[in-house]
């Protein structure tokens, strides 16, 4: 029996309502993309927009958000430090979900801001931000996926006992 294990993760960056402030190319973006770098070792990819939404005001190949994909060494080293640092810092942290976990295996977990990792001095960052962290396993289905997880000790909610 092959033993499945974590193959990347991908860490996603939406800058759709920053993108309206007049000075994002200039001082927003820059701060973004120096942050996302601190925290995950790699520059981030900028992905434009696949097609235009006038109700958002947005056109094609406007940018949308920023993209980092870690394997290999990076990869672990980021987990290393999201689960044994950055997850206790986050305010009112009880554990993850288990439903977080989609039907092909991958976990996604949110972080509503970017300080809670400590390369990020809070009184040093001029802009908030939040971003999403994907764990893509080499799984099929939820129990195998979830059973990788508990491998690599994310901290999953306790599951109350019901009388």
């Amino acid at each position: 029996m092959q033993s499945k294990d974590l193959e990347k993760i991908v860490v996603g960056i939406g800058v759709g309502k920053l993108r309206q402030n007049a000075q994002f190319e200039n001082s927003i973006l820059p701060e973004i993309t120096k942050d996302i770098a601190a925290i995950t070792g790699q520059k981030p990819q900028p992905r434009p927009a696949k097609q235009s939404i006038a109700g958002f005001k947005l056109r094609e190949g406007n940018m949308v958000g920023l993209k980092v994909t870690l394997r290999g060494k990076r990869m672990r080293d980021f987990l290393a430090r999201m689960v044994n640092v950055a997850l206790p810092r986050v305010r009112d942290f009880r554990g993850i979900d288990p439903k977080q976990i989609d039907n092909a295996g991958n976990l996604t977990i949110g972080f509503r801001e970017h300080t809670v990792f400590p390369e990020i001095s809070p009184e040093e960052s001029k802009f908030d931000f939040g971003f999403q962290v994907t764990l893509v396993s080499g799984t099929k289905n939820k129990e195998q996926a979830r059973a990788v997880f508990d491998k690599l000790n994310i901290p999953f909610e306790k599951e109350e006992v019901k009388k």
